[in-house]
């Protein structure tokens, strides 16, 4: 039986997917089910989706493009075993992930779990290393969010009662800041088990984006007022610029 089904929303992204996609399926746990969600009404992709002949892959077409977060939602609805992985198209999981971050979940009862993992470029280099905490207060992830969405495992019936929002790049975020606001306890694991991809043409990389959806999240989601999500976006930057810092130093 399956245990953990892991949601893929593909959207133009089929430079880096084999990679994806065969990161996944070569791990060296095998109880788990794929679900890509295809969010690109031109369907030329699509067909190049279907040469990926697995059993283990179930796609979703949406019939116009929803973005990440609906499209993650669609996969959430269809899932009906006990855990949700989340992986983006281009990001690779080391062979052991499930393995490791499963047993992990399952020994110590754990609702929501991330790890540490390396940024890469398109040439697949390490360019950055992200250590996280093992245990996650609201007010520290007020300050920087440093949870690696293709790192996150979470209990499905969680994610039943909460889904992500339409944010472009804040998406993950504002899900982690309702989580814990609603006493999800959010679990670190100091194993280095995913690669994000940082790429040129990514959503994420988009800095001016990045800082426009984070102070949406501050002031229409999370409610704070005006100053004060001023403010946080603000010292959100300041953060981001640290962290950078901080990556390529650990090289």
């Amino acid at each position: 039986m399956n245990l953990v089904t892991i949601i893929i929303p593909f959207y133009q992204k089929r430079k880096f997917f084999s990679k994806t996609i065969n990161s996944i399926l070569n791990q060296s746990y095998k109880k788990f089910k794929i679900i890509i969600i295809y969010d690109d009404k031109n369907k030329r992709d699509l067909y190049f989706l279907k040469n990926f002949k697995n059993k283990k892959i179930k796609i979703i077409t949406n019939k116009q493009n929803l973005g990440v977060g609906k499209s993650r939602n669609r996969g959430i609805k269809a899932t009906k075993t006990k855990y949700i992985a989340f992986c983006d198209a281009d990001d690779v999981w080391k062979k052991h992930k499930l393995k490791k971050q499963i047993y992990y979940m399952e020994k110590t009862k754990a609702d929501f779990s991330h790890t540490d993992y390396n940024i890469i470029n398109d040439e697949d280099k390490i360019i950055g290393k992200m250590k996280i905490k093992k245990k996650v207060l609201y007010s520290e992830l007020l300050k920087s969010c440093d949870i690696g969405l293709s790192t996150v495992i979470i209990k499905t019936e969680i994610l039943k009662k909460n889904f992500f929002n339409n944010l472009k790049t804040k998406e993950d975020y504002a899900l982690w800041l309702k989580l814990l606001r609603s006493g999800v306890k959010i679990s670190g694991i100091n194993n280095t088990l995913s690669s994000w991809r940082k790429s040129s043409f990514s959503l994420s990389s988009n800095t001016k984006q990045k800082i426009l959806d984070a102070f949406k999240l501050y002031y229409f989601y999370e409610k704070f007022n005006l100053f004060f999500s001023i403010y946080l976006t603000f010292r959100l930057s300041i953060f981001y610029l640290i962290k950078r810092f901080e990556q390529k130093k650990d090289l």
